[in-house]
């Protein structure tokens, strides 16, 4: 498969997409099984339930017996109401981080109730194409209450104005919808996640209309179910005779780098410098975030300085926050990463 292409299909009645570059699976979306964790992206009005000492942070009741925990919550009192929005995965058994820094987010535009202002993506470079997406902005501003902000995306660049004022308009009547329900004390989930089809058109700006295929049996026809079962297995290959090995723990995510046959340092280097550039891409697929722990294959001490710039670079395109902590007296690169979605274990059962 050359090109890159978006492929939609379900999986026993929920969405599935996967965006493939090349033959090479790139992203992967899948929609869980039930609702029993709430999912990044949506909104509710929460209650402060308790402070948790010692962390600056306090529990909130989301309804339904679910929790959110909300960190630098200095000044909140039980029983007071917020709205919230889920902004990464819960770890199992634990409550959902959220923050109250709403985003309303579509493919062309985003509404920002808490950042007042107009701005247009930083990628769109030619000055009469600003000129124009700005014009169709202040339009569209006007509409907009005291203290929200828009945001132009880079899908927005030489796309029809009216579909640009047409989604700006739905953005803002949801936007406008829930902060009129921040008085009501009881709560509930007021605007549900995106769904993965959903979440695939509004991100996946690139493939062309002819390279988005939607239709049941797709994964099947595109080879993906063939992609995905790679992903099952902890070994990604890396060239020549080198590996590594991604594995979990309860309290972790580790990072074995083998050489195979060749023990030299040389042989070292080329595949830690492998391994950490195809591992953002790793880790996304197989929605795994949390501590990561690399043991990479001897090499110099001196080479750290190359696979830090080589990890940091593959790290500027991940959809996925993460920091590179530091590296241990054992010799071990540990990385911190943003819990944005469920492990594909527990998404993938046919």
């Amino acid at each position: 498969m050359k090109g890159r292409l978006a492929v939609i299909d379900q999986i026993n009645g929920r969405a599935a997409a996967a965006l493939v570059v090349d033959g090479r699976l790139q992203d992967l979306l899948i929609d869980p099984q039930d609702d029993a964790h709430p999912r990044p992206g949506a909104i509710y009005r929460a209650v402060v339930d308790r402070p948790i000492k010692g962390q600056n942070g306090v529990i909130l009741k989301l309804g339904n017996g679910q929790r959110g925990f909300l960190r630098q919550a200095k000044g909140l009192s039980p029983g007071q109401v917020l709205l919230v929005q889920i902004n990464s995965q819960a770890e199992e058994g634990k409550a959902s981080p959220v923050t109250t820094r709403l985003l309303f987010k579509g493919r062309y535009a985003i509404i920002t109730p808490d950042a007042a202002g107009l701005n247009v993506a930083r990628s769109i470079k030619d000055e009469h194409e600003r000129d124009r997406l700005n014009e169709i902005a202040h339009v569209s501003m006007e509409d907009i209450p005291e203290g929200v902000g828009l945001i132009l995306r880079s899908a927005a660049e030489e796309s029809d104005g009216d579909a640009i004022e047409s989604e700006i308009s739905a953005l803002l009547e949801t936007c406008n919808s829930v902060l009129a329900e921040k008085e009501n004390g009881s709560p509930e989930l007021l605007v549900e996640a995106p769904a993965s089809d959903y979440i695939a058109w509004r991100d996946w700006t690139n493939p062309d209309p002819d390279q988005v295929f939607e239709h049941k049996g797709s994964f099947d026809d595109y080879g993906i179910w063939d992609l995905i079962d790679n992903l099952r297995r902890p070994e990604v290959a890396l060239g020549a005779q080198a590996s590594m090995f991604i594995e979990t723990t309860r309290a972790m995510v580790t990072v074995d780098v083998n050489t195979g046959g060749d023990f030299s340092l040389a042989a070292g280097l080329k595949a830690n410098l492998a391994a950490v550039q195809d591992l953002p891409r790793q880790l996304l697929l197989r929605g795994l975030g949390g501590q990561v722990v690399l043991d990479l294959a001897p090499m110099g001490k001196k080479e750290r300085r190359s696979v830090e710039h080589t990890l940091k670079r593959a790290l500027k395109a991940d959809l996925v926050d993460t920091s590179i902590v530091g590296w241990t007296p054992l010799g071990h690169l540990e990385l911190q990463r943003k819990r944005e979605r469920l492990p594909l274990e527990m998404l993938i059962a046919r």
